[in-house]
């Protein structure tokens, strides 16, 4: 498998729950009720899966090894993710401030904020800064990055974490999205 393979299968699942939260910012703009307890769940799931282990895969292994293949991180695609990277966590922030204030309008903005910016994130990720990693990497880099992967999530999140927040990914599919 390759790295970007590896982070390309963990997109999968972030879209999933990108899908959850717009259900749930629907609700919270609409009065319908929303869940507090699911939607915290959600913002659990983004700050940890998404940024704390998907995002320092990127950030710690894959984009210096990008770096130090020739990809430039100022003015150049990883620089962009970066910053998306960072915009993404005042987003999440947002939510989580608003969630707590009970401010549903605000939890609903900062949600959908989110929603466009991790969607068009993905987007490029997949189909422009992996093709370039892809090109860039050699067959060995690749497993070298698996392999650490591996290693950070483990030491990041903990045995049996992943595996805890795929469940819970399957829980709220089954009830917002059928």
């Amino acid at each position: 498998m390759l790295a970007t393979d590896e982070l390309k299968a963990e997109h999968r699942g972030i879209e999933i729950m990108l899908r959850i939260l717009g259900q749930l910012a629907d609700a919270a703009q609409s009065g319908r009720g929303l869940d507090k307890a699911d939607a915290a769940d959600v913002i659990e799931f983004l700050r940890t899966f998404a940024d704390k282990c998907h995002h320092s895969k990127e950030e710690d292994l894959l984009f210096p090894a990008l770096e130090a293949a020739g990809i430039p991180r100022q003015g150049g695609p990883v620089g962009v993710m970066l910053h998306e990277h960072d915009i993404g966590r005042g987003f999440i922030k947002g939510m989580s401030d608003s969630l707590a204030s009970g401010d549903m309008v605000g939890f609903a903005g900062a949600a959908r904020g989110y929603i466009e910016l991790l969607s068009n994130h993905i987007a490029k990720e997949d189909n422009v800064l992996f093709k370039m990693a892809d090109q860039a990497l050699s067959p060995q880099k690749q497993e070298e990055l698996v392999r650490a992967f591996a290693a950070m999530e483990r030491d990041h999140m903990g045995e049996g974490v992943h595996e805890a927040f795929h469940a819970m990914m399957d829980r709220l599919a089954v009830k917002y999205l059928g």
